[in-house]
């Protein structure tokens, strides 16, 4: 063969490589979209994880010119639908950070909450706020926070379960605070929230797209949000380290899951995709009224998070649990 000959083949193998590399690209961005995609919501309809699911649905459904079928199977029994899935990327799921501790409420669980899934995005951080009797003796942080002292063990305190992010947040405040109160669980935040407004319990914690008509009517009294700065949407409600307990700090946080073992690139891809889709005004201006930070982070950011705040809060969760 001349030296032209052996030219124009080796041309033709890195014109046949090249195309087969980008061959491949379009072909994993599709990886997904070429079928039927269920969004699992482990929590019922209206709840603020179902409601992100959907926005977030519809937003993959226009990238993937695919079905993006969101399902809402509350309980254990949705995520541990889900941890047993194929890893192609078929089924995922929208959960809150309630799924770290899923293990330390209900020891009988047979999934591991870290080890059995696959991060893919962290998609909105939203933050809690404390809400207490309107016109009881508790008007600041410190009011309550004295008055559990003085009575260990019979303030009552309410929220949507142990498991729940507003459970969490309770743990998270007992266990800085070094105080004793009793939970009230309920079967969600209106219905904590009910029961601060009867005055059966000196506190729970809510979100804004739950419980901020009721504080801005003077429903309900806000003692102190999470986050390091105060709500554009309560500007008179300080942080709680501007109300004096700098120790405390919590995220409730939304994210998108799979089961363990995805491909790193397939879990890339779909990343990518959700963060350009959050990344669209409309969507972020809707969620950003709400009280709701959208957000996008990479999948080992994620898997990092998940990690941590199963480490972080389990075992106050499990000591809360008797366990």
């Amino acid at each position: 063969m001349s030296r032209l000959d052996r030219r124009q083949a080796l041309g033709l193998t890195l014109i046949g490589a090249t195309g087969l590399a980008l061959g491949s690209r379009p072909a994993l961005a599709q990886a997904v979209p070429n079928q039927m995609v269920r969004l699992i919501v482990p929590f019922s309809a209206g709840s603020m994880t179902d409601i992100l699911a959907r926005s977030l649905a519809e937003k993959l459904r226009e990238k993937w010119n695919q079905q993006v079928i969101v399902e809402n199977r509350p309980g254990i029994a949705g995520t541990g639908g889900v941890a047993r899935s194929a890893p192609d990327g078929l089924t995922l799921m929208l959960t809150s950070n309630g799924h770290t501790v899923i293990r330390s409420v209900n020891k009988d669980v047979t999934f591991d909450p870290v080890k059995d899934f696959s991060g893919i995005a962290k998609v909105a951080s939203m933050p809690s706020i404390m809400v207490a009797p309107p016109d009881g003796d508790i008007r600041t942080l410190k009011d309550l926070i004295e008055a559990a002292k003085a009575k260990p063990g019979q303030l009552n305190y309410g929220s949507a379960g142990l498991g729940s992010s507003t459970g969490i947040a309770a743990e998270v405040f007992r266990h800085v605070t070094g105080t004793r109160m009793q939970l009230v669980p309920y079967r969600g935040m209106p219905e904590s929230q009910t029961s601060v407004l009867r005055g059966d319990s000196a506190f729970c914690f809510t979100f804004f797209n739950v419980g901020g008509d009721l504080i801005q009517a003077g429903r309900l009294r806000a003692l102190a949000v999470t986050g390091e700065a105060r709500m554009a949407q309560l500007p008179g409600v300080p942080t709680f380290k501007e109300a004096g307990l700098a120790d405390f700090a919590y995220d409730a946080w939304f994210g998108v899951m799979g089961p363990a073992g995805m491909p790193k690139p397939l879990v890339a891809q779909i990343a990518r995709d959700i963060a350009a889709g959050l990344g669209d005004a409309d969507i972020k201006t809707r969620f950003e009224q709400q009280g709701v930070n959208l957000t996008s982070t990479t999948p080992e950011a994620f898997d990092a998070e998940i990690a941590g705040d199963a480490e972080r809060y389990g075992p106050l969760v499990r000591q809360a649990a008797g366990g």
